[in-house]
């Protein structure tokens, strides 16, 4: 049994797995040669990056602007790869999650509502993940919606409980559904007609096509950058392989990092390729494509009956995935911040109920999965300034507390999430804004 202050975890690793990593640590065996010992923590968060979301926004954002938002999808990415490093190092260093250090550190009226803010932007999340997989399991297999709806949740809790055999099945069950999307929009880029010239360029080089250009962009820094990834990891991290002292906590941290950025950059390409398909596929002649329904049917006599199909299995795996780390992470950020769980299956039925109320109203499956990612980048700085503010503490962290250099990148980041969400929020309400008229 791992102890972690104020409770009692049981190790996630199988015994033959934990000497295997002490032989790491007393240099019994080759660091570099061990690194999948370390490896799961940023696989399972790095599915949250890949979600339904993601396609809704990066559909929308190819078919309308081409491929002028590959920037803010690799801005995006890099700033996701900084949080969930910062998560992943709290965890480890301390052996408590973001939300439980929330609970001990902040006001308990502070704590509630950040506990609030948080279960909403659960709710988004997972508005998108259950819909995503519904929608294409519908198309996919000619299924109603609410048929859809229903393999969708019981798939998403049949893999939950691979969780009670410890991390390793889950991160195993995640990681083959996060290489299955992998090989699917690697798939895509053979059959997509792609001006890679261009592609290269707009990812390098910023541009804002106006206001509606704003929407999309806060859009996908939503669908990217994910509340609920960043509670999570910490926790993912916090009692999964134990440090006995300050020289085996660097060695994780330093696996840790690594991880973080080859998962969140396989995530990453996969968005790029997205918007990529996307641009490729609709830019020139149906830039009104916007529902994931009509990308399907469209992609049918543009690039074949295959082009299609990858597409849906992708999201399939996608919607299932990312259900599933999303029903993960909610329990843990409602453990951390009140104490106590709740049932999976109850957790499912309350997370889910959104999505059903969506389509029980009639509204727009696609729009509604848009409009999640808007909510969830008003939900995001919750976490980003909490991960900053702990991080940056030598009372919390010790000699593992963040240099200038990280501490500066990290508020820079915060500020124009802070800055972006107040003029969506301008936007919205009609304040028009120099530069941003359509």
């Amino acid at each position: 049994m791992n102890t972690v202050p104020g409770r009692t975890t049981r190790t996630t690793l199988t015994t033959r797995a934990t000497l295997a990593i002490h032989e790491v640590f007393d240099g019994k065996r080759r660091a570099a040669r061990s690194f999948l010992l370390f490896a799961g923590p940023a696989v399972i968060a790095s599915i949250a990056y890949m979600d339904p979301g993601n396609f809704a926004t990066n559909i929308q954002a190819g078919a309308r602007f081409g491929y002028s938002l590959l920037w803010v999808v690799l801005l995006a990415n890099l700033v996701a790869m900084l949080f969930q490093a910062l998560s992943a190092k709290l965890g480890i260093v301390t052996g408590r999650n973001l939300a439980e250090l929330c609970r001990e550190q902040f006001p308990r009226p502070a704590v509630i509502a950040m506990w609030a803010v948080s279960e909403v932007a659960a709710m988004a999340t997972d508005l998108a993940e259950f819909l995503g997989g519904a929608i294409a399991l519908s198309l996919l297999f000619q299924l109603p919606l609410l048929s859809g709806m229903a393999v969708t949740a019981i798939l998403t809790y049949s893999i939950l409980l691979f969780e009670k055999g410890g991390f390793r099945p889950m991160e195993i069950v995640i990681a083959t559904l996060v290489g299955m999307i992998g090989l699917c929009y690697l798939a895509e880029m053979f059959i997509a007609p792609v001006a890679w010239g261009q592609a290269a360029w707009h990812t390098v080089v910023p541009s804002l096509p106006g206001a509606a250009g704003l929407t999309i962009s806060v859009g996908i820094v939503g669908a990217t950058v994910m509340p609920h990834a960043i509670y999570l990891h910490s926790g993912l991290t916090q009692a999964r392989t134990p440090a006995r002292n300050a020289r085996e906590r660097h060695l994780l941290v330093r696996f840790s990092h690594f991880e973080v950025v080859a998962a969140l950059a396989v995530a990453g390409l996969v968005n790029m390729a997205m918007v990529i398909m996307a641009s490729s596929a609709f830019h020139a002649g149906h830039r009104d494509v916007a529902e994931i329904a009509t990308a399907y049917h469209t992609l049918t006599p543009l690039l074949g009956a295959s082009a299609a199909a990858i597409f849906l299995v992708s999201l399939i795996c996608s919607g299932i995935s990312s259900s599933v780390v999303g029903t993960m992470a909610g329990q843990m950020i409602m453990q951390g911040f009140v104490g106590f769980r709740i049932p999976v299956w109850l957790r499912r039925l309350v997370t889910m109920a959104p999505a059903f109320v969506v389509v029980a109203l009639g509204v727009n499956a696609t729009e509604a999965l848009v409009m999640s990612q808007v909510v969830l980048s008003f939900a995001l700085p919750i976490p980003m300034i909490a991960v900053v503010l702990f991080t940056r503490r030598k009372d919390i962290m010790g000699e593992f507390v963040n240099s200038r250099l990280t501490d500066g990148v990290a508020i820079v980041a915060t500020v124009a999430i802070l800055v972006l969400n107040l003029v969506l929020l301008m936007q919205t309400f009609g304040v028009a804004l120099p530069g941003l008229a359509d």
